[in-house]
């Protein structure tokens, strides 16, 4: 798996609208290509959602 493959899988619904929005402006004013501004988008929506369900994990364990 390479990295673009692997940012996309942190795009679906909303998130896939707001990466094509920014996906555009950003690799004209930069040396990186459109999937590229995508997949690093994708995979900045998935570390945040695993950081999200970790903290929601380890609050069950330590509260519930």
């Amino acid at each position: 798996m390479d990295a673009v493959t692997f940012g996309k899988a942190g795009l679906t619904g909303w998130r896939v609208r707001v990466a094509d929005a920014v996906a555009g402006p950003v690799s004209r004013r930069t040396s990186v290509s459109d999937e590229q501004v995508r997949a690093a988008i994708g995979a900045l929506f998935l570390v945040l959602s695993v950081v999200y369900v970790a903290k929601a994990a380890k609050d069950l364990a330590t509260h519930g």
